[in-house]
């Protein structure tokens, strides 16, 4: 299966510098690792535990759907409220 990953920089000050999240949207996971590719390590190793988890449980696995991603800008006066 092939689960669609969304990279965000972490700018929060309670993380190390150069933190990234991985998001997995379709499955409403998130982790986070050192660069791109510690990030995507990390969403590797969570997507296959949480997969694992779910057969050892009899549950099914939701198969990945198309992703599309778009951004929103946020006018500056609603940022600073």
């Amino acid at each position: 299966m092939n689960y669609g990953i969304l990279f965000e920089r972490i700018e929060e000050q309670d993380f190390p510098r150069g933190q990234y999240y991985a998001h997995i949207p379709s499955l409403g996971l998130t982790t986070h690792g050192l660069g791109i590719e510690g990030a995507r390590e990390a969403a590797r190793d969570l997507l296959q535990e949480w997969i694992a988890e779910k057969r050892a449980n009899h549950e099914s696995v939701p198969t990945p759907g198309e992703m599309f991603f778009s951004t929103l800008e946020v006018p500056d006066a609603l940022q600073s409220a």
